[in-house]
């Protein structure tokens, strides 16, 4: 399997994981608890969860670009 392709795979997934967390944060009840921090502290690890999978999608375009060129990484 291709570099690019584990890379695409592990990107979506993170960005998945992203989504999740944010919207049980926004979804969750009063008590202001989710996944036992604080609402805040989940809404910013969703939103570097989320940064993190855009990353990855960046250097999957970029090995992309270099697996079509024969350029081997």
């Amino acid at each position: 399997m291709k570099l690019s392709k584990i890379m695409h795979v592990v990107s979506v997934a993170v960005g998945l994981i992203g989504i999740i967390v944010f919207l049980t944060a926004v979804l969750s009840g009063a008590d202001n608890v989710v996944f036992g921090v604080t609402k805040a502290d989940a809404l910013l690890c969703a939103g570097i969860l989320i940064l993190i999978a855009i990353w990855g999608q960046i250097g999957t375009i970029h090995h992309m670009m270099l697996e079509k060129t024969g350029e081997v990484i």
